[in-house]
C-alpha cells in the first residue's frame, strides 16, 4: 500500500432502537409499523380509531386501508396515544400534512427530551412555507428531527416487495465523529430487512423538497397522460420537473445531488408512473375532463399534491425560484386555468439553456407565431 493509498472503510456496526411508536394508521403508517415490526422491533402502531386497532389486534389487518395484507403478529395497535408513546426509543410520525401541526401538539406531552422523532410526511405547510420537520419542530423543539423519504407504496411495502427508502437526519459534530452512533444510523438498522433497504443522508431539506415537488409533477404527469399526450410528454414533464426540484433545494440550502437519489429521482419515477399514486389518479381523471367534485367516484379523498401545489408554490415565489411546471397545475387546480391551454404555454415558454450554468434566453417561436395572430398549431 502506498502512502497515497487509503485503507477500505470498515463497516461499523449500530444499535436498532429497540421499541419504535407509529402515529398514524393510515396506509403508510401500517405499512412502517410492519417494516419496523418485521425487522425484528417492539413496535406499537397510534391509530385515532379503536376500532381499527382491536381489529388489528384481534386479525392482524388494517382492513380500513391494507386489508390484503397480513401484518406480523407481533404489531399491536392502541387508539391511546400515551399508551403508544410509553417507553418508547424512537418515534415515527406518519399522519397526513394536513394533520401533522396538530398530531406534534399532542405527541409533545408524553415523549422525553431528545427522542429521535422521523417525520414520514411529505408536504410543505400552507401560509407558512415551512417543510413537515420544521413544523413538527415549533411543537417538539426537544426532539431529534428527520425524515424518512423514498419511492415507497405503502401497499407494495407492507406487502414485502423490495423496497428501499432514505433515512435523513442532520448530523451534529458528534455523529461525524462516530456516524454508526446517529440518529439516521439507528432507524436505518431498526427497519432494514431482506425487503426493505436503507439509504442514509444528512440533508434534511432535499430530502423533504424532493417528497413534497413529486407530488404536484406527479399531478401535471397524470394529466397529460389524461389529455390523451403519450410517452414523450411524461418523460420532459418527469425530467424538467426534476430540475425545478434541485433550483427549490438549493435555494433552500439542500443538495442538488440528494435530489436525483431515492428521495427525489426515486419517489419522482414511482408516482409519476402508476395510478396507483393518488397525484397521478387525480391528474388522469381531471385531463380525461372529469370535474374535480366527482374524482374518485365523488369519494373524499386525500390527495396531498393539491395541498402541495400551492404550499410549493407560494414557497417558490418567496425564494424566488421559477418552477413553471408547479405553476402550471396550481393555475389548473386552484385558478381556473383550462387544462390544455395551460400546457399549451408550458410548451411555448421561452428556450432556456438546460445545463444550470448556461445561461441563455431565446424567445420561442411558437409564442411569437401565437402574439402575432399565425396559427402554428
Amino acid at each position: 500500500m502506498n502512502a497515497l493509498t487509503l485503507p477500505p472503510r470498515p463497516s461499523l456496526q449500530s444499535r436498532p432502537y429497540d421499541r419504535i411508536a407509529v402515529i398514524g394508521g393510515g396506509a403508510w403508517g401500517t405499512a412502517l409499523a410492519s417494516v419496523a415490526a418485521t425487522a425484528g422491533r417492539d413496535v406499537t402502531l397510534y391509530t385515532r380509531r379503536t376500532a381499527v386497532a382491536d381489529a388489528i389486534n384481534a386479525t392482524h389487518r388494517n382492513d380500513a386501508y391494507l386489508p390484503d395484507v397480513a401484518l406480523p403478529p407481533q404489531l399491536c395497535a392502541t387508539a391511546d396515544l400515551q399508551v403508544a408513546l410509553a417507553g418508547a426509543d424512537a418515534v415515527m410520525l406518519a399522519v397526513p400534512s394536513r394533520a401533522i401541526r396538530s398530531m406534534a401538539a399532542q405527541v409533545a406531552k408524553f415523549i422525553a427530551p431528545g427522542l429521535p422523532v422521523a417525520i414520514c410526511t411529505k408536504g410543505i405547510e400552507p401560509a407558512t412555507g415551512l417543510l413537515m420537520t420544521q413544523v413538527v419542530e415549533q411543537e417538539i423543539g426537544n426532539a431529534r428531527l428527520g425524515a424518512i423519504s423514498g419511492p415507497t407504496f405503502a401497499r407494495e411495502t407492507a406487502l414485502g416487495h423490495p423496497t428501499a427508502a432514505t433515512v435523513a437526519f442532520p448530523f451534529t459534530y458528534a455523529d461525524r465523529l462516530s456516524p454508526h452512533e446517529s440518529a439516521a444510523a439507528r432507524f436505518a438498522i431498526s427497519l432494514s430487512s431482506a425487503a426493505f433497504q436503507t439509504y442514509i443522508s444528512d440533508d434534511l431539506v432535499g430530502v423533504e423538497i424532493g417528497g413534497a415537488v413529486k407530488n404536484v409533477i406527479a399531478i401535471a404527469c397524470g394529466m397529460m397522460t389524461g389529455a390523451g399526450f403519450a410517452e414523450n410528454t411524461r418523460a420532459v414533464l418527469i425530467t424538467r420537473g426534476m430540475a425545478e426540484m434541485k433550483a427549490l433545494a438549493e435555494a433552500l440550502g439542500g443538495s442538488r445531488e440528494t435530489v436525483t437519489g431515492l428521495s427525489g429521482a426515486g419517489d419522482l419515477t414511482l408516482t409519476c408512473s402508476s395510478a396507483t399514486s393518488r397525484n397521478m389518479s387525480l391528474g388522469l381523471q381531471l385531463g380525461q375532463g372529469t370535474p374535480r367534485a366527482d374524482c374518485f367516484e365523488g369519494r373524499a379523498v386525500v390527495v396531498e399534491g393539491e395541498v402541495n401545489a400551492v404550499s410549493v408554490t407560494d414557497l417558490a415565489r418567496r425564494v424566488g425560484v421559477s418552477m413553471p411546471i408547479c405553476e402550471t397545475v396550481n393555475a389548473i387546480l386552484n385558478g381556473n386555468l383550462d387544462l390544455k391551454a395551460g400546457f399549451h404555454k408550458l410548451w411555448t415558454r421561452p428556450i432556456e439553456g438546460e445545463p444550470k450554468g448556461l445561461e441563455i434566453l431565446l424567445a420561442n417561436p411558437v409564442h411569437i407565431a401565437a402574439t402575432q395572430g399565425i396559427q402554428k398549431l
